[in-house]
């Protein structure tokens, strides 16, 4: 007598059995189910301390910028409208490089990495308008004079 457990389905002779579904290493290839790879890190956004600062700086350029060119604020006023386009140019900038930093990307350029070229008529598009914002802020700072 043994003292271990029996296969009983192997001493049945009238027993059918599956050949191919148990190899001796474990289940067949073709049995197993495709693995699914799951990011376990939460999507990566912009939060609102990374924003606050941002929008702040921009505001606060965009009023300096805004008022002297408005009200004119004599001699100093184009000084002043000048140094509010700085800080609002420096604001949009650190807003791009923190969008950029969390993976966004400008609309109709090719996310980071992709490994596609952006196209040219869109960049030409980006340089024109602020080329023309550019122009338009320096024409108007200059006429205040």
């Amino acid at each position: 007598m043994e003292a271990g457990p029996r296969d009983t389905d192997q001493d049945a002779p009238d027993t059918q059995h599956e050949a191919g579904r148990l190899s001796p290493d474990g289940p067949d290839e073709l049995d197993v189910t495709p693995e699914v790879e799951v990011e376990l890190r939460p999507a990566r956004r912009l939060r609102i301390w990374q924003l606050a600062p941002i929008v702040m700086l921009a505001a606060v350029g965009s009023l300096m910028f805004a008022f002297p060119l408005a009200f004119e604020f004599g001699d100093g006023g184009a000084i002043v409208a000048m140094l509010g386009l700085l800080i609002s140019c420096c604001a949009a900038g650190w807003g791009m490089m923190a969008a950029r930093r969390v993976g966004h990307t400008w609309p109709g350029l090719p996310a980071r990495g992709s490994g596609e070229r952006p196209d040219w008529r869109v960049i030409a598009l980006y340089v024109a308008v602020c080329t023309g914002l550019v122009a338009l802020a320096v024409w108007r700072v200059a006429r205040l004079r």
